[in-house]
C-alpha cells in the first residue's frame, strides 16, 4: 500500500512541476507582447498558480512520506522529530527538497506580476520551475551513484526533466486552445495555427534531447545489457514507455506535415470548423499517452533494476 501511494505522490509531483514549467516557457516562446498577459489566450494566473500550489502541497506529502520510511515510525504524528534532522538537513533529497521550496515561493510572487509585467512574470516563473523540475533528479537513479557519474547522471536526468515538461506543457496548452469556448473567432484561430507552426523548432529540440537523454539514463541504470533488463518489471514499464513515446512522436509527425498546415489552409479559407476537430482528437491522444508516460516515469524510479535481474 506505501508504494502505491509513493508512486501516485510521485506521478502527482512530476506532472504538476512538468505543467508548471511548461506552461510558462510556452507562453515565451509561442506567445507575443501582450499575448502573454494572462486571460489574453491563456489564463496563466489561475493556471501557474494552481500548479505552484499544488507543487508545494505535493512536496510537503513527499517529503512526510519519505521521513516515514527512513524513521520507521507508524504514524505521522510522530515525524516532528525527525524530518528536520534526519531528512531535510541529513540528505541530499531534503536539501533538494528545500530548494524546490523556495523556488515554488519564488514562482507564487512571479505569477503575481503578469498582469504588470507579462514577459518578466513567465521569465520569473520558467526559471523557477525549471529549478523546481530539477530537483526531482535527486529522487531517481542518479542519487545511488557516486562520483564524477552521478553528476553526469544528474545532468542527464535534469535535462530530460526539462524536455519533457517543456512537452508535456505544450500539450496542455493546444489543448486550452483547442477548447470550444477558447477558439470564439478566425483571430484565436489564427493565433492556434500560428503556435502550432511555431513549435516545429521546439518540438524537434524536445524530441532528440529525450532521445539522446533517455538512451544515457539506460545506460547509466542498466548498463549495455538487453535480454536481460526486459525481463524484469523494470524492462516492461521502459519498453511501454518507449512504445508510448514512439506513437507520440507519430502522432507529432502528423500534426507537422499534415493537420497544422490544413488548419492554416482552412483559417485562410475562413472555415476551420473540420482542421480544429482534427487536431483536437489528435492532442488529445497525444495527451493521454503523455500522461501514461509520466505515471511509467513515477514507478520506474522506485523499481531497482539490478536487483530484479540478480534475483533473476
Amino acid at each position: 500500500m506505501s508504494d502505491s501511494v509513493n508512486i501516485v505522490v510521485r506521478f502527482a509531483l512530476y506532472f504538476d512541476l512538468m505543467l508548471l514549467f511548461g506552461l510558462a516557457i510556452f507562453g515565451l516562446y509561442s506567445l507575443r507582447g501582450k499575448e502573454r498577459a494572462s486571460g489574453t489566450v491563456l489564463n496563466f494566473e489561475s493556471l501557474l498558480y494552481g500548479t505552484t500550489v499544488a507543487g508545494v502541497a505535493l512536496s510537503i506529502t513527499a517529503i512526510l512520506l519519505l521521513a516515514k520510511a527512513m524513521s520507521g515510525v507508524s504514524g505521522f504524528m510522530e515525524l516532528h522529530h525527525h524530518i528536520f534532522q534526519m531528512v531535510l538537513m541529513g540528505t541530499d533529497v531534503g536539501l533538494s527538497w528545500m530548494v524546490r521550496i523556495a523556488a515554488l515561493l519564488l514562482a507564487i510572487i512571479g505569477v503575481a506580476l503578469n498582469k504588470r509585467s507579462p514577459a518578466l512574470s513567465l521569465w520569473i516563473v520558467t526559471a523557477c520551475g525549471a529549478i523546481a523540475l530539477a530537483t526531482l533528479a535527486w529522487t531517481g537513479h542518479g542519487a545511488m551513484d557516486e562520483g564524477s557519474r552521478r553528476y553526469w547522471h544528474f545532468t542527464s536526468d535534469i535535462l530530460h526533466l526539462l524536455a519533457a515538461g517543456g512537452w508535456l506543457g505544450a500539450l496542455a496548452a493546444f489543448a486550452l486552445l483547442l477548447r470550444l469556448k477558447s477558439l470564439k473567432g478566425e483571430q484565436e484561430a489564427r493565433i492556434l495555427a500560428r503556435v502550432l507552426t511555431g513549435f516545429e523548432s521546439a518540438g524537434a529540440l524536445i524530441v532528440v534531447v529525450l532521445s539522446i537523454t533517455g538512451v544515457v539514463n539506460y545506460l547509466f541504470i542498466v548498463g549495455p545489457s538487453f535480454d536481460e533488463v526486459m525481463l524484469s518489471t523494470y524492462g516492461i514499464l521502459l519498453f511501454l514507455k518507449v512504445l508510448l513515446f514512439s506513437a507520440m512522436i507519430v502522432l507529432a509527425i502528423l500534426n507537422r506535415f499534415h493537420l497544422s498546415p490544413l488548419l492554416e489552409r482552412s483559417v485562410r479559407k475562413g472555415e476551420y470548423s473540420v482542421a480544429v476537430n482534427a487536431l483536437r482528437r489528435s492532442m488529445t491522444f497525444e495527451f493521454s499517452m503523455a500522461v501514461i508516460i509520466v505515471c511509467l516515469v513515477a514507478w520506474l524510479g522506485t523499481l531497482s533494476p539490478e536487483m530484479e535481474m540478480s534475483a533473476a
